[in-house]
């Protein structure tokens, strides 16, 4: 026989960390998302003073880069709200996968930011007159270390909360920034490279900080894939939730399971063996029991359908 249901309230479980209830997930999602607008917008204003005032190509082009950030918070919190909608009849399995749609999004952007900072130092290096570049102001350099400092503050804040709600977008997000802290680094260096006369050291920074941002845009893009091809959740996942259901009372053993990942949640098929002579009713008990002991102590389970055979 098959147990069939969709995770409605997800409680406190062992394996995993207890999720927040919708209510608070959407304070968090607000709160996160206003920090990286505003943030964003108040440090690409300065950077982008800075800059021209302090005649440096590297923070005009390092405030740009911040300003991008805008638009991916504005996209991830776009798809994290969108992921939160109930299952209607259109998509019965819920708006998870929207989640995973905005941070691939994300990562794209990172791989165009990236292309950007490399095209322009490989340009400053090979084709760029070293001469007609302007010494950079010493409030350029202020604000390549505040970019650095308050960036990198916006990256554990933004990785934190997204632990807390288990939201791929905000993971992204949160990487983001940590690129931008990077791309602060290089102006950092080249700025003060500039202003000990080698200026070509921002431009080699440039360089080396695309490579930084294309590993983690391919690392956040392959995890959006992965998520969005419904693979398994793995062996080690797959091996703790076996073994939790054979330690069900009446649970001979468990003959199939198989998960997949649907976003940010996992879906659970399972067969398991009970007693032969038991009643119909008696196995739907079985069943019932461990559908429900497997959503309390899951909450990443969002479905999971139950076949029950018959012990030989």
């Amino acid at each position: 026989m098959e147990q069939n249901d969709s995770k409605q309230n997800p409680s406190k479980q062992k394996p995993s960390k207890q999720k927040p209830d919708k209510e608070e997930q959407e304070k968090i999602i607000r709160k996160v998302s206003a920090a990286g607008i505003f943030g964003n917008i108040i440090l690409s204003a300065f950077k982008l003073f800075a800059g021209i005032y302090g005649r440096s190509g590297a923070m005009i082009s390092d405030a740009v880069h911040s300003f991008s950030d805008v638009i991916a918070t504005f996209i991830a919190y776009l798809g994290a709200r969108l992921s939160m909608r109930p299952a209607d009849r259109e998509h019965p399995y819920g708006h998870e996968r929207l989640e995973c749609v905005a941070a691939l999004i994300l990562g794209i952007v990172l791989v165009v930011t990236g292309l950007g900072i490399g095209k322009t130092g490989l340009t400053n290096i090979f084709f760029g007159n070293k001469e007609d570049i302007a010494v950079p102001g010493m409030i350029a350099l202020v604000a390549a270390i505040v970019s650095i400092a308050t960036k990198e503050a916006m990256f554990w804040y933004t990785r934190y909360y997204a632990g807390v709600i288990d939201s791929p977008a905000f993971k992204a997000d949160a990487w983001h920034h940590r690129s931008d802290a990077l791309s602060s680094v290089g102006s950092l260096i080249g700025i003060g490279g500039a202003m000990l006369g080698y200026p070509v050291m921002d431009s080699v920074a440039s360089v080396v900080i695309c490579l930084f941002i294309f590993k983690v845009s391919f690392d956040i893009l392959k995890d959006a894939i992965s998520k969005m091809l419904d693979t398994s959740s793995g062996e080690e996942y797959e091996n703790r939730l076996r073994e939790f259901v054979l330690k069900q009372n009446d649970v001979g053993r468990v003959d199939l399971l198989r998960t997949r990942t649907f976003g940010s949640k996992i879906y659970v098929d399972i067969e398991i063996a009970v007693d032969g002579n038991k009643t119909l009713r008696e196995a739907h008990d079985v069943a019932e029991r461990v559908h429900e002991e497997v959503e309390k102590n899951f909450s990443e389970v969002k479905h999971i359908m139950i076949h029950v055979n018959p012990m030989e």
